[in-house]
């Protein structure tokens, strides 16, 4: 099992560069960031982190290709690429539903899948082979070239997918691997990796050897109550992204859920994490003392099939910056890698 580190580039750049060269230093796998406008460009943010690190992965999970053109995708991945001698790779999606919409994008008639698989045969063809000649529905190139090119023979390029079946089965048919984000049941993981493996196999390939994440809300630390509180903090504005049959597969009614979603819609943050419940909470999150973070992994992510765990940190800063909440006893980023590292890791080890 892998373990990563994922982080809203929200911090003073400073903090988030410490948190990538200790995720480093302690082995993690990869430092992935969303690639969207309402953080701190990450692509920036892992350039100047690829000078100060020897073996951490980076990349976006995801990047949008209905915002981000996808031949500037391939383009920043290869430059990123050469910055860390060859440790970049990328998830590509439609994009973040509820950033869309800021944007002014009905994302229903953008054809999501369609043009995320278009895209992704975009950015591994230019990275591959550095020039392009297409006529495709979204995407269209005579001749493009580009001077950026990686370190790795192959740079890996997976899909995120939360709805399924079809983006599951496309991300193992097409990719090299699938993010799957939200998602703490094991029925939900068994979903996943079984239209992952559907698809791996219709191409011939081994889905065992596919990177199949698991991208949760996380908060750990010395304090159960504490972390879990941290976890609540979020829930709700993560939550609002999941589909009503991802949220059914992960044992919560999208009727219970709505009147958290509706508050956070008309902006009333305090509502919205009033009503999340400590039941929600526990079903939306991987949260608690790194021993009961370990054994919800052990118990509902791992035995699907996952081989790759992405936690994303919910600490004190990062629930302070979202929703003016001041929650002492949770533990900062910096303590809670550490205990990835030291308690659960080796769990899986």
């Amino acid at each position: 099992m892998k373990f990563s580190y994922a982080m809203l580039p929200d911090y003073p750049l400073t903090e988030s560069l410490g948190a990538i060269r200790l995720a480093d230093e302690l082995g993690f796998h990869a430092c992935y960031a969303a690639d969207e406008t309402w953080h701190k460009d990450m692509w920036l943010l892992f350039a100047a982190a690829a000078g100060s690190t020897d073996r951490i992965r980076f990349g976006p999970s995801v990047s949008p290709v209905t915002l981000r053109e996808p031949s500037l995708i391939a383009q920043a991945v290869a430059t990123l690429d050469e910055l860390s001698d060859g440790r970049a790779e990328a998830v590509l999606s439609s994009g973040n539903f509820g950033l869309l919409a800021q944007y002014g994008i009905d994302w229903q008639r953008t054809r999501p899948l369609s043009r995320t698989k278009e895209a992704l045969a975009v950015v591994r063809t230019l990275l591959d082979e550095g020039t392009i000649t297409r006529q495709g529905e979204f995407y269209s190139y005579d001749g493009l070239f580009t001077f950026a090119r990686p370190v790795q023979q192959r740079v890996p390029l997976k899909l995120g997918a939360m709805r399924g079946p079809r983006s599951f089965e496309a991300a193992g048919e097409l990719s090299d691997g699938c993010h799957h984000a939200l998602s703490y049941t094991r029925d939900a993981y068994e979903y996943a990796v079984r239209h992952i493996r559907a698809g791996a196999e219709r191409a011939g390939k081994d889905w065992r050897a596919l990177d199949i994440g698991a991208w949760v809300v996380f908060a750990t630390g010395p304090d159960s109550a504490a972390a879990k509180d941290a976890a609540r903090s979020m829930v709700g504005i993560y939550a609002s992204s999941m589909p009503a049959e991802q949220l059914v597969r992960n044992g919560v009614d999208p009727a219970e859920l709505k009147p958290v979603i509706d508050a956070i819609g008309a902006g009333d943050l305090a509502r919205g994490i009033e009503l999340t419940t400590d039941s929600l909470t526990e079903r939306l999150s991987v949260s608690g003392t790194p021993q009961e973070c370990a054994a919800r992994i052990r118990d509902e992510i791992a035995p699907a099939g996952v081989n790759h765990v992405i936690c994303a940190v919910t600490d004190r800063a990062l629930v302070r910056a979202f929703t003016g909440r001041d929650l002492e006893g949770v533990a900062d980023t910096a303590t809670q890698l550490r205990a990835i590292h030291d308690e659960i890791m080796p769990v899986f080890a």
